[in-house]
């Protein structure tokens, strides 16, 4: 590969590329940023200049483009990956997978029948205070884990954005829930280093009347037994504490304070079975984007599968039905 150098194009500039993707392409050492596509022109050209384009056939004929970022509503997931898969293009796609479970099974199935790479850009994965703690709990310095324990919510009401897709259940595949809960999900079987097993899900459209939840919670279990907790919403006031994670085991509890969010930061506090506690550094505290990018261009470089396999993302999406088909919504 051109100077241990890949090439990447993004579909769908909205403000999620626009704040996060694009700017950790610049942060990237092994990844460069050459194409954008977005149904407004203008969005795309904004991020590329000359590369920017509508069209998204142009944009997979774009010379030297070996990857793509897509970071369209969730519908588009799957026909944008299996058309870059057919181009030969290494996807790495925003979360959910796709709005629907069948859609993300196409989406690994036409990557590896391509012989090209997938993976979903869960970047909390790459936020260095969980990755610390990974580190910790896999260490067993927290002893045996008993408990995971996520709270991740937001305020977003119909008028949020212009083109509030999120609240759409066709293009969204579902609300809160299927919007926030795939970073706890995946974050909580990265930490564990296994999947959830058994799963339920209950939600709530208690606050905004959009057609959509807005709120939801969820029970898990492993199959070493450990249970994971977790609430989701839509409807929590900013001003409130929203992001929360405590990991508590049988030596030590572990909790992380505003790291689940799209950037670097938070803290990171382990409390002992004596009470004492002590603040948690990470090795790396830098945009988890770029280090996410990084690290599947790396495996591209090396021709080698990616850290996280496309069926622990698949395990994901099996656990999202839940909130499409839960058992109880008032």
């Amino acid at each position: 590969m051109r100077d241990a150098m890949v090439s990447w194009g993004i579909v769908g500039c909205g403000w999620v590329a626009q704040d996060y993707v694009a700017p950790a392409f610049r942060q990237a050492t092994n990844a460069r940023l050459i194409a954008a596509c977005d149904a407004r022109l203008d969005r795309a050209t904004a991020l590329v200049g000359r590369g920017g384009t509508s069209d998204l056939s142009s944009f997979l004929a774009t010379p030297d483009l070996d990857a793509v970022y897509v970071a369209t509503p969730n519908d588009s997931h799957c026909a944008i990956t299996e058309a870059a898969a057919r181009a030969g293009k290494h996807v790495l796609c925003e979360k959910p997978m796709a709005a629907c479970y069948e859609d993300a099974v196409r989406m690994v199935e036409a990557c590896a029948e391509a012989g090209v790479q997938y993976a979903t850009a869960f970047d909390q994965r790459f936020q260095g205070r969980h990755v610390a703690l990974r580190e910790l709990v896999q260490a067993g310095e927290l002893g045996t884990v008993t408990l995971v324990r996520i709270h991740y919510a937001c305020w977003l009401p119909a008028d949020w954005a212009q083109d509030n897709w999120r609240i759409d259940p066709a293009r969204a595949g579902g609300g809160a829930f299927v919007d926030l809960a795939p970073h706890g999900l995946d974050l909580a079987q990265m930490l564990l280093a296994e999947p959830i097993i058994d799963f339920e899900v209950l939600l709530q459209r208690r606050v905004f009347e959009y057609p959509v939840d807005d709120g939801g919670v969820a029970i898990g279990r492993t199959a070493s037994g450990a249970l994971v907790l977790m609430n989701v919403a839509y409807n929590c006031p900013n001003a409130f504490s929203r992001r929360t994670l405590e990991v508590i085991g049988t030596k030590a509890r572990a909790e992380a304070i505003d790291t689940m969010g799209q950037t670097p930061g938070g803290r990171l506090v382990v409390t002992g079975c004596d009470g004492s506690s002590r603040e948690v550094q990470p090795s790396l505290d830098r945009s988890p984007f770029a280090t996410g990018i990084e690290a599947f261009s790396d495996a591209i470089i090396r021709g080698e599968p990616f850290r996280f396999s496309p069926e622990g993302d698949l395990q994901t999406a099996r656990l999202l039905e839940r909130a499409r088909r839960p058992r109880r919504e008032p």
